[in-house]
C-alpha cells in the first residue's frame, strides 16, 4: 500500500500519460484563430505594443520616440517616479552612498528624500528587520525546499498567521505590511538557503543582519560563513537591486500585483502571487537560464575566442539542438526595448571592472562577443519585427556568479529588489481602483447536449 501511494504521488502512471494526451487533444487551439478574432496573444499586438491596462505613476519604460509624426525605437530609458535611472544611479554613486533604501522610499512616496526623511525611513526599515519568534524554527526548517523561489513564498504566506490585521487592506496596515516584508525578505531568503543546505549536511549558520549595514551589505554578511565581503561587492549587489526594483505596471509579476490586488485579498497572498509569476524562466528565471547557457557553451566549445564555433553554438541553439533545445537564445530580446535595455547598459559598465578584480576576464569577453553576435544570428533565423538586444539578464548572472553567489539565490536576489516595486504597485492599486480586473476570453466549444453514462 505504502509503495502504491509513493507511486501515485510522483510518479507519471500510464493512467497519467492517458489523461494528458486527453488533455492536449482537447485543449489545443488553433493559432490562426487569434489572428481571426484579434486576439492581443500576451496583451501584446503583433508589433510587441502592450494593450492599455491601467495607469500608473511609480515607473515607466520607454523604447520609443516621435519623430516627424512617426514612432521610432529609440535607446531604452527607464524612469522612476519621473527620474531617469540613469541619474538615479549616478546620484548615489557619485554620493558614495548605497541606494536601495534611497530609491524604494521614492518608489513608495513618489518623492526623493531629503537626508532626515532617509534616516527615518532606514530607522524604520531596521527595526523591522526581524522575524517573529521561532518563525526560523517552525516555518524556515521545516521541510526546506530545493528552490528557494518556493521556500520564500511559503514563508510569506505563513506570515499571515503570526499578523492579527492580515486581513486589513487599509493603505496604512497595507504599508506596514509591505514595509515589513521588505525589511524580512533578505533574512527569509538567506536563511532559507540555509536551512536548505543544512539538510544536505553542510554547516549551519544564521546571522542577525546589522543595523549598521545597508541591505545589500546585510545580504552578503548573513550569505557568507566568514561574514566578509568588499566595498565594490556591495555596491554592485547594491546596484543591481536598484535597477531590478521596477519596470512599469505591465511586466508579468507587477501585473500579477494589480490583478490579485483588485480581487481585495491580503498583502501576504499578493506577494506570494508575484513570486510566483517571478519564478518563471520567462521571467525572473532568466538570469539563471542564461548562466546555464553559458556553462554549456564553455564545456562544448574548445576555444572561447573561435568567433565561427560561437557563432555555430548559436546557431545550435536556435535549432534546439543543444543546451536545453527550446530554440532560444537566453538574455537576448526584450518585449519592450528594441535598440538598449538601459539597464544592461549601466551594468555593463561594471561588469567590466568587477571582472578585472576577480580574474573573470576571459568569461566577461566571451559575453561581449555573444551580445555582439546573438542579434545577428536570430535576425538570420527568425522573423522578428524589432530590434533584438541584451537585456538586464544577460549581464546579472554574470554578476552574481563573480559575486560568489549561489545560482539558487539569483531569482530570490530579483525578488528582494521588486518586492519594493511590488509594495508600491499594491499600494496604487488599492488607492485607484474599485473594480476587479476581469478580461475577456472568447469561447470556442460548441454547445453540447448532455449524455448519460450508460449512452456513452
Amino acid at each position: 500500500m505504502r509503495y502504491s501511494v509513493q507511486r501515485a504521488l510522483f510518479e507519471i502512471t500510464p493512467e497519467i500519460e492517458e489523461f494528458a494526451r486527453l488533455c492536449e487533444e482537447n485543449n489545443a487551439i488553433d493559432k490562426e484563430l487569434y489572428k481571426k478574432y484579434q486576439v492581443k496573444r500576451g496583451l501584446r499586438d503583433e508589433n510587441g505594443k502592450g494593450v492599455l491596462a491601467g495607469l500608473t505613476n511609480i515607473s515607466d519604460v520607454c523604447a520609443k520616440e516621435i519623430v516627424n509624426g512617426e514612432e521610432v525605437p529609440c535607446a531604452g530609458r527607464l524612469y522612476y517616479r519621473g527620474y531617469n535611472i540613469r541619474d538615479l544611479v549616478q546620484g548615489f554613486l557619485e554620493e558614495e552612498h548605497f541606494g536601495f533604501e534611497e530609491i524604494a522610499y521614492l518608489l513608495l512616496f513618489g518623492e526623493l528624500p531629503n537626508k532626515a526623511q532617509l534616516d527615518t525611513f532606514y530607522n524604520t526599515l531596521v527595526e523591522r528587520r526581524t522575524l517573529p519568534p521561532n518563525f526560523v524554527r517552525d516555518v524556515i526548517m521545516k521541510a526546506p525546499s530545493r528552490d528557494m523561489m518556493n521556500s520564500l513564498s511559503r514563508s510569506i504566506l505563513n506570515m499571515y498567521s503570526y499578523d492579527a490585521k492580515a486581513d486589513d487592506i487599509s493603505i496604512p496596515n497595507v504599508l506596514r505590511q509591505c514595509l515589513n516584508l521588505i525589511s524580512q525578505f533578505p533574512m527569509l531568503m538567506v536563511y532559507g538557503y540555509h536551512a536548505y543546505n543544512y539538510r544536505r549536511g553542510d554547516d549551519l549558520f544564521i546571522y542577525a543582519p546589522s543595523p549598521e549595514l545597508s541591505t545589500a551589505e546585510n545580504i552578503l554578511m548573513m550569505l557568507r560563513e566568514d561574514r566578509k565581503y568588499t566595498r565594490l561587492e556591495a555596491k554592485i549587489l547594491d546596484m543591481a537591486l536598484v535597477l531590478h526594483m521596477d519596470h512599469g505596471g505591465g511586466n508579468n509579476s507587477t501585473f500579477t500585483t494589480h490583478v490579485v490586488t483588485s480581487s481585495g485579498t491580503d498583502t501576504y497572498s499578493t506577494i506570494a502571487a508575484a513570486m510566483a509569476s517571478l519564478k518563471g524562466p520567462k521571467h525572473g528565471g532568466a538570469n539563471v537560464k542564461v548562466t546555464q547557457m553559458f556553462e554549456d557553451m564553455k564545456a562544448t566549445l574548445t576555444d572561447w575566442e573561435d568567433r565561427d564555433a560561437v557563432r555555430q553554438y548559436l546557431y545550435d541553439l536556435l535549432d534546439k539542438k543543444v543546451f536545453d533545445k527550446m530554440g532560444l537564445i537566453y538574455g537576448m530580446g526584450h518585449a519592450i526595448y528594441s535598440i538598449s535595455d538601459p539597464r544592461a547598459d549601466i551594468f555593463k559598465k561594471f561588469v567590466k571592472e568587477l571582472a578585472a578584480e576577480k580574474g573573470y576576464e576571459k568569461e566577461y569577453a566571451l559575453y561581449e562577443m555573444v551580445e555582439h553576435m546573438a542579434p545577428e544570428v536570430i535576425g538570420e533565423k527568425r522573423r522578428i519585427y524589432k530590434g533584438v538586444n541584451a537585456n538586464v539578464d544577460f549581464y546579472s548572472g554574470l554578476v552574481y556568479s563573480m559575486l560568489d553567489l549561489p545560482p539558487a539565490l539569483y531569482t530570490p536576489i530579483f525578488a528582494a529588489a521588486r518586492i519594493v516595486g511590488w509594495s508600491a504597485h499594491r499600494l496604487e492599486e488599492l488607492k485607484n481602483a474599485d473594480k476587479i480586473i476581469r478580461p475577456a476570453y472568447r469561447p470556442l466549444a460548441p454547445y453540447r447536449e448532455y449524455v448519460k453514462i450508460e449512452d456513452r
